[in-house]
């Protein structure tokens, strides 16, 4: 791959993550301490994700692989989200705030299987060249979290800026992408049918046994991964920490780490002992925040949040890279795209729906009993464990075998 192309999707990936990793981390506080908001209606602004999730493989399937280039459409759909953003900054109350960040996710989700598809369109070796790419966003997300903690906007309730800095970066990544390196759609011979316009053919990959086992598992695992990404940055500010957010970013530093060291893991412990490993980090990870706390249990907290480089590199990162050994050539775009149904969409919105009554329900006068909410994921993340390694029997290594050689 060129150096100059490198460089370009290096810093998508940056941005990328840098739009999401400026709102997403801190939303649960703002819409406490902004919005009066309960649980419950923390979770259904979480459940916006798992909406623009379901609809991103049509949009995927319906545009990027069928009709236009891939990095135009990126462009497009940032510049309309950075206006989205800072109107969601101005709104007063929850009732105001939620239909604009519906329409946001829709806008967004589509883009994270979009800037998967722009880069491995330009990867011979996709298992070996993408970690040092998809790194960067990690960097991004690290350095949103640096900058809320930095500027204190979580002790001075000001998050409703971090709106607006996510808007800004949302408004650059948008004009940096119509210089990207194209991502064309692929040509076809012959009659289109209506499944391949609407990227349904991806759903040939779940023909495959244990593609299917990983497809279903990936959305078992992100019904405990909802009570992370909703009720952590809430957690951590109730148990007296400060600047949460700022230390949440050490789970993006060790996830920068792991990420570099993924290929060394494909060709040592292959595809099903990696997913397997990053589903038992997040038993552990539930399991060290139930019983953590800011005195003696201090470290619990910290393993807890650095533990994220393991829950997330080895399953997500791993399963991005598996789906795309099993795409064909005519359908990488809408294969991302319904790896992002299955994680961000169907399992993140069960999730989501279960994780806001339950926090409700061990809501105390003076915060939650964070001790049993912790426990609920932790044994749906154990049991979701049981079941893979019962069930998913492929041992081996499933990228491609001249990939792995590559890697020796």
């Amino acid at each position: 791959m060129k150096l100059t192309n490198r460089i370009k999707l290096s810093t998508m990936m940056f941005l990328e993550f840098f739009i999401w990793g400026a709102w997403f981390v801190t939303l649960g506080t703002f819409l406490v301490k902004e919005l009066s908001a309960s649980g419950t209606q923390i979770s259904l602004a979480y459940l916006t994700q798992s909406i623009g999730a379901i609809i991103a493989p049509f949009i995927i399937g319906l545009i990027a692989d069928r009709f236009f280039a891939a990095q135009k459409i990126l462009g497009v759909l940032h510049l309309l989200g950075s206006v989205i953003l800072w109107l969601a900054s101005q709104a007063p109350a929850f009732e105001n705030f939620f239909p604009l960040i519906v329409v946001y996710m829709i806008v967004y989700m589509p883009t994270l299987a979009l800037v998967n598809s722009v880069s491995f369109r330009q990867m011979s070796n996709p298992a070996r060249e993408f970690p040092s790419v998809r790194v960067l966003g990690t960097i991004g997300w690290i350095v949103a979290g640096l900058t809320i903690g930095y500027l204190g906007w979580e002790q001075t309730n000001s998050l409703l800026l971090t709106f607006k800095m996510a808007a800004g970066a949302s408004f650059v990544l948008g004009l940096l992408s119509f210089t990207l390196p194209p991502a064309p759609p692929v040509k076809r011979e012959g009659k289109v049918s209506i499944n391949e316009i609407l990227g349904l053919d991806a759903l040939k990959l779940l023909n495959n046994r244990s593609y299917l086992l990983f497809f279903l598992s990936s959305v078992a695992i992100c019904i405990p991964l909802a009570f992370y990404y909703n009720f952590t940055n809430l957690y951590l500010n109730e148990a007296g920490l400060k600047s949460a957010a700022a230390v949440q970013s050490l789970g993006q530093v060790s996830e920068a780490l792991f990420m570099l060291l993924i290929p060394v893991f494909f060709i040592r412990l292959g595809v099903k002992n990696m997913l397997a490993i990053g589903m038992a980090a997040w038993v552990l990870r539930y399991l060290f925040f139930s019983f953590g706390n800011i005195d003696e249990n201090y470290w619990m907290l910290l393993a807890g949040i650095v533990l994220h480089g393991v829950c997330y590199d080895f399953f997500f990162v791993t399963g991005q890279i598996y789906t795309d050994s099993h795409a064909g050539e005519r359908f990488k775009s809408a294969a991302q795209g319904m790896i992002t149904l299955a994680t961000y969409g169907v399992g993140m919105m069960i999730g989501s729906l279960v994780s806001g009554p339950i926090v409700d329900a061990f809501a105390t006068s003076d915060g939650h009993d964070w001790r049993m909410i912790w426990l609920v994921p932790a044994s749906v993340a154990a049991l979701v464990l049981l079941l893979f390694l019962v069930f998913f029997k492929e041992k081996k290594v499933s990228v491609k075998q001249t990939e792995i050689n590559a890697l020796s």
